[in-house]
């Protein structure tokens, strides 16, 4: 099969083009070569910016369309125009953003979803990133009727993550201690590995099937205690978790998914436990948790060999610092004990 990837550097992306690779599929790139250049010189790239240079696509065929990285409707919508009769298959990759708050647990792809005017399509503000994303979706299908797959992603993990989310607590629990765990412990976590997603993506589209899916995973039930949990396995640091109320946590300022990576406020919930069974259904599978995190833990230890400041791309300042996490530990406990006395 021959794949354009529109972008293919960044995370997902760079997932596509290796199990492209994998499978022997024949890939060409079109991307402004900003980020990571050079990273795949084995395929063909056109260095262009899609906003503007869509026209150095002029000309060429392929079987399928990945889209990684389409956020305004209006440059989506000139792409599958310009793609329209030069490919038998267009990808987006959107989110489960698109639906609008609060989203009930277990929701489908008919949940409802957040509309945003006309007036806000113009330019990117990340208020408005759901909204975009299902503007975008519709441009697909509109142009793409009955040949385009809707990837309606959920969280995002594995090596190469840019956001840092899952690598914090690699690196906290690796770090060993006690550890400020938030929330819920049995609250909703939904995460998939980037390749599990890339993996299905392209047989999807060597498939021709199209539709709109929510894709993220794990298959099973998986709980913010899961995943720290399996941290602490894969770890053997010792780290012990001091869980800790939302309630207390919010009162005294910390910030949900900032602060403390992967914990959400309760009433927000059902954007970590979305429906899955259409991609299941599909074909989708995910790896369990625990390759996920080895495999991220020895990306991050080979980063911090090389010499990158910022291994996990996320900025360390962002997040709880380790005395203000000591000093939350220990009010919650003094608290808990005088109540408790």
């Amino acid at each position: 099969m021959r794949v354009l990837v529109i972008g293919g550097t960044l995370f997902l992306g760079r997932h596509l083009v290796d199990a492209a690779l994998a499978a022997g599929h024949e890939v060409t790139l079109f991307n402004r070569g900003k980020t990571n250049p050079g990273l795949h010189p084995h395929f063909e790239t056109i260095k262009g910016d899609r906003s503007t240079d869509l026209a150095l696509l002029d000309g060429r065929r392929w079987d399928a369309v990945v889209d990684t990285c389409g956020y305004l409707p209006g440059v989506v919508r000139a792409s599958c125009e310009k793609l329209r009769d030069a490919t038998d298959h267009y990808t987006f990759i959107s989110s489960i953003s698109v639906y609008a708050h609060p989203i009930a647990p277990g929701s489908g792809e008919d949940a409802p979803v957040h509309e945003i005017d006309d007036a806000l399509t113009h330019e990117f503000k990340a208020e408005h990133y759901g909204g975009l994303k299902l503007r975008c979706e519709r441009e697909v299908e509109a142009v793409f009727p009955g040949r385009s797959l809707i990837v309606r992603s959920g969280l995002l993990a594995g090596p190469h993550d840019p956001t840092g989310r899952l690598a914090y607590w690699i690196r906290r629990i690796d770090e060993g201690g006690e550890v400020l765990a938030p929330g819920d412990p049995d609250g909703p976590v939904q995460l998939i590995d980037a390749r599990d997603m890339a993996e299905w993506v392209l047989q999807m589209a060597a498939g021709g099937r199209g539709g709109v899916f929510n894709v993220t995973g794990p298959e099973n039930p998986l709980t913010m205690r899961g995943v720290l949990d399996g941290i602490v396995r894969v770890a053997g640091s010792g780290a012990r978790l001091a869980w800790t109320p939302e309630s207390f946590l919010l009162e005294q300022g910390v910030a949900p998914w900032t602060e403390l990576p992967l914990w959400i406020h309760a009433e927000r919930c059902g954007m970590l436990d979305v429906g899955i069974g259409r991609a299941l259904d599909a074909g989708l599978r995910c790896r369990e948790l625990e390759e996920t995190v080895r495999d991220t833990r020895a990306w991050l230890a080979q980063e911090r060999k090389a010499g990158a400041a910022l291994a996990s791309g996320v900025d360390p300042s962002a997040t709880l610092s380790r005395e203000r996490e000591r000093a939350l530990i220990e009010r919650w406990r003094s608290m808990t004990e005088s109540r408790d006395g």
